[in-house]
């Protein structure tokens, strides 16, 4: 079976219909990486979905094996190499960037320090033409109530440094130019992090009469992708006021949970963004051609009908694992608006969704499956196939996230 880039052991098994990502470490370990999973992914933060620990290994011969974390494979994600690989680094470059910056950000806004933040313990999934980035490998993190600004440095000191040595890996295999810095990008890394940052998190004095600038404020934390569920204004001195934004109510997915609650697809943020866009516009037509208003909920089912699902199906069966629903609907109204501006015209979008296919979607590799071996497409033949995963090789336990993870019986 293939084995990822990691300290660790780790396979990638086929159980039905689904991938699954087993890693060998001290039962300790695996536990509190599963604690840790978890609790990151109540927090909203992206993150691979955990779906235990396989603990009380045992050999034949009764000897300890170390246990098993299972994660499920992220469907339609990426890992950095392959982006490299296929050269996408070119035009993805600030994407690359931004997502993991998110990334780091949304950790160290809950309190969590990574420790070990790398584009290797990273996967990327498209995102309405830009990438979100989901973390893999929490084993060396460490969780706090509220992180100092000692505690996020050196962690971005740490993932400057890791990326900076993955790129010079990158170099030495002739995959990435010798014209790249790679401690150019980590130096903006760094001050991606500290805009964002301080974006988010920095108070802001106003006077009395500019209290639009609340407005402006949270209208930019908007566009970043973020929520505020609430603040506080400081009476700080007579005619000024401090506006404080406590970090821990600072969290992402607006447009997504909007877009979930008027359709039920769950979607990456900028895809969400670009949908309500779209059933917006839909909506101002529909209300047209009516002639009356119409609930958003009546509009949003409507353009499901009449304009996505008809879209996405115009996808053949065997092509649409090379991008998931809302990156095809997404690819295509890009590819609509730039055959319309070439015609001088609207074109029909259904018309301009079979082009799609035809002349781009047909080219492009599928990404419903990676290989963790070298960013590989897998391949049946390379991935291995778990016909019970309780048989024999030890106990499947769910544990609180308070619970204390036991000690290893050899130790």
């Amino acid at each position: 079976m293939p084995m990822g880039i990691h300290r660790h052991v780790v396979r990638t098994v086929r159980y039905g219909e689904r991938l699954y990502h087993l890693k060998e470490l001290p039962r300790r370990y695996a536990e509190r990486e599963w604690r840790f999973l978890r609790h990151i992914k109540d927090e909203g933060v992206p993150v691979v979905d955990v779906v235990g620990v396989v603990s009380r290994r045992d050999t034949p011969a009764g000897d300890r094996l170390d246990a098993v974390l299972i994660t499920e494979h992220l469907e339609f994600s990426v890992p950095y190499r392959l982006l490299f690989l296929r050269q996408e680094h070119r035009t993805l470059r600030d994407p690359i960037l931004d997502a993991l910056v998110h990334l780091l950000v949304r950790l160290h806004i809950n309190g969590f320090v990574w420790g070990d933040c790398s584009l290797s313990n990273t996967l990327f999934r498209r995102d309405a033409g830009s990438l979100s980035a989901y973390l893999v490998d929490t084993e060396t993190g460490e969780l706090y109530d509220e992180l100092s600004p000692g505690q996020r440095q050196m962690d971005i000191e740490l993932a400057i440094e890791k990326c900076a040595g993955e790129l010079f890996d990158l170099q030495a295999s002739g995959v990435l130019s010798v014209d790249v810095d790679p401690f150019e990008l980590g130096e903006e890394l760094q001050q991606r992090y500290d805009r964002l940052w301080t974006e988010l998190t920095t108070d802001e004095v106003f006077t009395d009469d500019e209290r639009y600038r609340i407005h402006d404020r949270l209208r930019r934390i908007n566009e970043l992708g973020y929520d505020v569920d609430e603040l506080e204004l400081v009476q700080d001195e007579p005619g000024m006021t401090r506006m404080k934004l406590k970090t821990h109510v600072v969290e992402p997915g607006r447009y997504r949970r909007i877009l979930r609650q008027l359709t039920g697809m769950d979607v990456q943020d900028n895809q969400a963004r670009r949908l309500l866009n779209d059933i917006h516009n839909f909506g101002a037509w529909l209300q047209q051609d009516e002639g009356r208003s119409l609930p958003e909920s009546v509009i949003a089912h409507r353009w499901m009908e009449r304009s996505f699902e008809p879209t996405v199906a115009v996808v053949p069966e065997e092509l649409r694992g090379r991008r998931e629903p809302a990156e095809i609907f997404h690819e295509v109204l890009d590819h609509w608006h730039r055959l319309s501006d070439a015609e001088g015209a609207d074109i029909d979008l259904f018309d301009a969704a079979q082009h799609y296919v035809d002349t781009v979607l047909r080219d492009l590799p599928d990404e419903r499956v990676v290989s963790p071996s070298d960013g590989d497409d897998a391949d049946d033949d390379l991935i291995g196939y778990l016909p019970d995963p309780l048989a024999d090789t030890g106990t499947l336990r769910a544990i609180e996230f308070g619970e204390e993870a036991s000690q290893d019986r050899d130790e």
